[in-house]
């Protein structure tokens, strides 16, 4: 069973974020990615919606083998990991902001948020922030309109800078210091988000921590792939690959890309 591989989903292109840095800590461990672009953004969707794509999601994956899920989506995680948790018996590793180091770190007491809207909706968020933001100003933004920006190709547009400047200035003109990135689709936007905020603002994302969290339970559950042959890493979207194939163009790791209908 150690064999087989790591699950990932997200609404789309953004999990690929994630899977890369799961991929980089665990360079001997097969993987699965679905990107569920026809359905994206979940942000903008019912809960209702989301969970249903979830389940649809995981069941792919635990039919296609998989030992563990990472629930690479923000609205994802914090509508549906609960009831995945409950009905499947797999270990899952979800993500959420990491509101807890911004608000612990910040020296102005000012952070940012960027997020969906189903994100800074839901009641796992609010919890969240509740607990470690009090006495902190926390300038919330909605990124409406980003993701269909990325899953189009378009990160390093035009119409993406105005869009990051519209959401990012008004935390600008609170004096953040930390900038919190609450969407996996997001981190893709760095570069051109450090030209916005410049170097004074710390930007904060989920990856790495996922990453760690997934080899911990992998250790935990003794399911840590015990080989070093080259792994297989496994790319689905249900609509064009090509922004997939875009993203992986000068990889140095051995991916197969394919559309799939799910």
């Amino acid at each position: 069973m150690n064999k087989q591989s790591i699950g990932v989903f997200d609404s789309g292109v953004g999990g690929i974020s994630i899977l890369k840095e799961i991929t980089t800590l665990l360079p001997y461990e097969n993987t699965i990615y679905l990107a569920d672009s026809l359905n994206a953004p979940y942000g903008q969707k019912p809960k209702e919606k989301i969970l249903e794509f979830s389940i649809k999601n995981t069941e792919l994956l635990i039919n296609k083998g998989c030992k563990i899920v990472v629930v690479a989506c923000n609205t994802a995680t914090t509508n549906a990991i609960a009831v995945l948790r409950q009905n499947y018996n797999i270990p899952f590793i979800g993500i959420e902001p990491a509101i807890k180091p911004a608000a612990l770190q910040t020296k102005t007491n000012a952070i940012g948020i960027l997020a969906t809207k189903g994100t800074l909706s839901s009641e796992l968020f609010h919890k969240t922030s509740q607990k470690f933001t009090e006495g902190i100003q926390v300038i919330e933004r909605i990124g409406e309109g980003i993701v269909p920006l990325i899953e189009a190709g378009k990160i390093n547009s035009e119409e993406m800078t105005i869009l990051l400047k519209k959401y990012l200035n008004p935390m600008l003109d609170a004096n953040i210091d930390y900038l919190v990135l609450g969407c996996s689709h997001y981190p893709f936007l760095i570069p051109t988000i450090k030209e916005i905020i410049g170097s004074d603002i710390t930007i904060i994302d989920s990856g790495e921590a996922v990453a760690r969290q997934t080899k911990s339970i992998l250790t935990k559950h003794r399911l840590l792939n015990s080989s070093t042959t080259t792994p297989q890493h496994q790319l689905y979207s249900n609509i064009d690959t090509s922004i997939l194939e875009l993203i992986f163009k000068n990889s140095q790791q051995l991916y197969t890309i394919e559309r799939l209908s799910f």
